[in-house]
């Protein structure tokens, strides 16, 4: 192995990961946060059709591969008149995937929240919306901070999959560079250890995120 190749393309994929899997995955996750967000709403209206509109999309989004999904918006909507470009099909449908899985957290965390905080927000004349507003959210947040961190980081890795349609990205500056070296293992396992590097980072934050949220809980 050629170890120079190691260290000469370290730069280029860190650099790969600065300009373009970290803002995909942020720019995807803050989408699909505010989709899914809109998707729990639906999730828990008492209004049928629009419970069914949220229960058909989560079904839809946690049934089919995410490559699937992002085949169909790239490869697939030109054929009904819609050509996106590499980097804005790549971030609706991690969007529209984050949405379908996150929708989920944000449900449950909702439905967490004890009834009486509910009847509470009623009883000092507060309507349904202000009270989910008001009371319920913040505490559902607290709640589905460790399961939206953990699809955060689940994300950053399913960013390679964008190399697939031609994003540039930190895999697919390896793969160029692996192409052009003929040294894949080598690229291959560097690529991994980045991400690890990255997911390494995130984990160590999400944990003080937690411990910092824990403070204000009642033991």
């Amino acid at each position: 192995m050629d170890f120079n190749l190691f260290w000469s393309s370290l730069g280029p994929m860190a650099l790969g990961a600065l300009q373009g899997t970290i803002p995909l995955a942020l720019a995807s996750f803050a989408i699909g946060l505010a989709l899914a967000l809109l998707v729990a709403m639906l999730r828990i209206s008492r209004n049928k059709v629009a419970n069914g509109v949220g229960r058909f999309y989560v079904s839809v989004i946690r049934g089919t591969p995410l490559l699937v999904q992002l085949f169909v918006i790239f490869y697939g909507l030109p054929a009904l008149g819609v050509k996106l470009d590499p980097w804005p099909s790549a971030i609706i449908a991690f969007s529209m995937n984050v949405g379908g899985y996150a929708a989920e957290v944000i449900r449950a965390a909702i439905l967490s929240v004890p009834q009486g905080q509910w009847e509470a927000g009623h009883m000092i004349g507060m309507s349904r919306g202000q009270t989910l507003l008001r009371i319920i959210l913040p505490q559902a947040a607290r709640v589905s901070v460790p399961p939206l961190s953990n699809t955060f980081i689940s994300l950053v890795k399913d960013t390679s999959l964008a190399s697939l349609i031609l994003v540039t990205e930190m895999f697919r500056v390896a793969q160029q560079v692996a192409a052009f070296s003929q040294e894949f293992m080598l690229l291959y396992v560097e690529a991994a250890l980045i991400y690890w590097v990255i997911c390494l980072i995130l984990s160590t934050a999400q944990s003080q995120l937690e411990k910092r949220l824990d403070r204000y809980v009642a033991h």
